[in-house]
């Protein structure tokens, strides 16, 4: 894993850990969207699986059916 990947998944497992404990439990997929962001970048590279944690935070709304949808 490069050096940005590292950095990034350790800027989101941050949000999780120290803002996202604030919030009510908004999103309508499994697994969350910043989950599903670490496992994309994860698998894909910080920018395809960048992109794609992008389009799914987009998705995630009130009107969104939400459901399982693993990166």
């Amino acid at each position: 894993m490069s050096r940005p990947q590292k950095l990034a998944i350790g800027l989101i497992k941050g949000y999780q850990v120290a803002i996202s404990p604030f919030f009510p439990s908004t999103c309508r997929f499994y697994p969350t969207c910043s989950e599903y962001a670490v496992q994309a970048i994860g698998k894909y590279g910080l920018m395809r699986g960048g992109l794609r944690a992008v389009r799914r935070v987009l998705r995630c709304h009130p009107f969104s059916p939400g459901g399982y949808d693993p990166a």
